[in-house]
């Protein structure tokens, strides 16, 4: 990060404290401005001529870097996928937790895996079960391939939109 007096253009595209465009500034009259409004003079990239430069307090440019690394190391990561597992018979009470726990999870940014119990080689019930969640977290998410019966359970993963 180039501050300040490290800047050695001869003149910098500056940008203000509130984002307003001030055109193109020598480099002094940009750190006299600097100076007077108590901020920093950050030169934001050396690959044009003139650099763009922006007027900013310097706990304000370093909170927005750390923040930008953040989003970036997290977008890296991937997606999460997180379990619920389920019973096909499932009261309408302990539908609408799972449904919320779901919710909460997309809206976080993770995706959902869903696993529904088949009873006694019976996957009607279950196939439902799972359609119908689905159809209730379209609006959040949608699935990445659709139901999958596997043994003794009814798998499908949701992922966030």
């Amino acid at each position: 990060m180039i501050m300040n007096e490290k800047i050695k253009a001869s003149e910098v595209a500056l940008t203000g404290v509130d984002g307003e465009d001030l055109g193109i500034v020598a480099t002094t009259e940009a750190l006299r401005l600097a100076k007077e409004l108590k901020v920093d003079l950050v030169c934001l990239s050396l690959t044009s001529s003139p650099p763009p430069c922006k007027l900013v307090s310097r706990g304000d440019y370093k909170n927005e870097k750390n923040k930008e690394k953040q989003q970036e190391r997290k977008a890296a990561k991937g997606l999460k996928v997180k379990e619920l597992k389920l019973s096909p018979f499932i009261e309408d009470h302990d539908y609408d937790t799972k449904k919320r726990q779901a919710e909460r999870i997309l809206s976080a940014g993770d995706a959902v895996q869903l696993i529904i119990q088949v009873e006694k080689k019976k996957t009607d019930p279950s196939k439902q079960l799972a359609q119908q969640l689905v159809n209730d977290l379209a609006p959040l998410g949608k699935t990445e391939t659709g139901l999958q019966i596997s043994g003794k359970h009814v798998i499908v993963v949701i992922k966030p939109s």
